[in-house]
């Protein structure tokens, strides 16, 4: 792994494309992934294809990203503006690296001091159990979702994929354990991998939200990503084609609905920003002016149930 320190200009990015529907910012706190993932739209962006080192063999730690955090929001409070972070869009925010840099904890540290609006953790890392005192307190003061990446239940198919990538049974235990410290959980069945029948009920109880996404509608262009990092021939070659298919999400959807409430469930990027906080972000101006009375207040209750 070649892992450069480096200065970042910023730490927070505008919100384009798939998370311009709720998410104002994304914030990676490192740029390249250690998991490298055989499916991961990253490999075929710019940030990737200029680069003369594979994807997975390169990792760029940005040292001053809590600075940077710090400093970013409090301009963006001046102005009265909303902030709902993905974190992250392009990496990991919990690398191998992660253990000994701290960096991710360090901006959650910045985050209990300066807390944005909402903030969503995508990751598929048992290491962020760690970081669970900084999440229940941030959670006090904003929206805070953990969404676990577990794009399978079988070791073997996640072997395919995503050889690098923790194991799937570490990341269920993670997720129960996030969940159970009274932090809101996600499981991101993120891009749909062949599972089993049994998959829904490692699931339930220890989740409030399901997002489901694909191959064909995840990768940011349709599809024609993933096409040019030759999943459908992966699929073939595994003998697993039947999987790789444009409605797979519905048979998904229908499958886990047998299990969990149609409300839990959501789909891709028309459903990518959590329902409860579009209902939060709506109402929060008015929370802010004072304009929210004892009654607007028990609706507002009421909405995020």
């Amino acid at each position: 792994m070649e892992v450069n320190h480096i200065l970042s200009k910023h730490i927070l990015t505008e919100a384009k494309g798939y998370l311009d529907i709720g998410f104002t910012h994304s914030l990676n706190p490192y740029s390249g992934c250690a998991f490298s993932c055989k499916y991961c739209y990253v490999r075929e962006m710019p940030i990737q294809t200029f680069k003369d080192v594979p994807w997975g063999e390169w990792l760029d730690v940005k040292t001053n990203a809590a600075e940077n955090y710090r400093n970013e929001i409090v301009k963006l409070r001046r102005k009265n503006k909303p902030v709902n972070i993905f974190m992250s869009s392009a990496t990991d925010p919990y690398q191998p690296i992660e253990r000994n840099a701290n960096l991710t904890r360090g901006i959650l540290q910045e985050m209990v001091e300066n807390p944005p609006d909402f903030l969503q953790i995508q990751t598929r890392s048992p290491l962020i159990t760690r970081d669970i005192d900084l999440l229940q307190k941030l959670q006090e003061k904003c929206g805070v979702l953990v969404s676990m990446t577990v794009e399978t239940d079988r070791e073997d198919i996640k072997r395919i994929f995503a050889p690098y990538a923790p194991g799937i049974a570490l990341r269920i235990k993670a997720l129960k354990t996030v969940h159970e410290a009274g932090i809101t959980t996600q499981a991101s069945i993120s891009p749909v991998l062949p599972f089993t029948p049994d998959f829904p009920k490692l699931l339930e109880g220890i989740v409030e939200h399901i997002w489901i996404d694909t191959l064909m509608i995840g990768d940011g262009l349709m599809g024609k990503r993933s096409e040019r990092l030759g999943m459908p021939q992966l699929f073939d070659e595994h003998e697993l084609s039947k999987w790789y298919r444009k409605d797979i999400h519905v048979l998904v959807v229908k499958y886990f609905n047998q299990f969990f409430p149609s409300d839990m469930i959501r789909v891709s990027k028309k459903e990518a920003f959590p329902r409860k906080w579009h209902k939060l972000v709506f109402l929060l101006p008015l929370l802010v002016i004072g304009q929210l009375s004892k009654y607007n207040l028990n609706i507002l209750y009421l909405l995020l149930q």
